[in-house]
């Protein structure tokens, strides 16, 4: 099933105790933040209200007690996209409450899909996001069937990833 506008978000928005994505893309081509995107390479600063509509979502799940995270998967060396999230998107999104790990395969080869984005909420539901090879987003597919290989792959990429300060300690 597919799911998209409001009914993407009152989907995503029902989760009951946690929602995890891994986030797998080079980059990812989205109108909402192009000028965003264009802003960060000219090098000009970032604006105060940056993501301020997905803050907004995560501190009220956080708040609600409910967890949220994902893990990034990047190759080295990192797209522009990966170096804008990194120094733009992430901040913002761990100081609202959600975890971020990355996960580097630069010099590692782990059992996971590391070309399928996906978020899994409350350990059994599924949705695979679906891209062209440009990063834009086709759709977000609801998965049928059991969760188990998700909850086995979601294990393994927290455990070879690093916190997102980790990461940039030892990137700097």
């Amino acid at each position: 099933m597919l799911l998209d506008g409001e009914s993407w978000k009152d989907f995503f928005d029902s989760f009951q105790r946690d929602a995890f994505r891994l986030e797998t893309q080079p980059k990812y081509t989205m109108p909402a933040e192009a000028e965003s995107l264009a802003r960060f390479l000219r090098g000009e600063p970032k604006p105060d209200n940056h993501n301020a509509a997905w803050h907004r979502r995560v501190t009220g799940y956080v708040d609600a007690g409910k967890g949220i995270g994902r893990v990034r998967v990047v190759r080295r060396p990192l797209t522009d996209y990966q170096r804008y999230q990194l120094a733009w998107g992430i901040p913002g999104n761990i100081m609202a409450g959600e975890d971020i790990r990355i996960l580097d395969l630069t010099d590692q080869v782990i059992d996971i899909p590391s070309d399928q984005d996906w978020w899994m909420f409350d350990d059994s539901s599924v949705v695979h996001l679906n891209f062209r090879p440009d990063g834009t987003q086709i759709n977000r597919e609801l998965i049928e069937g059991s969760s188990g290989p998700y909850r086995r792959w979601k294990q393994i990429a927290v455990e070879n990833s690093v916190s997102f300060a980790q990461y940039m300690k030892d990137h700097e």
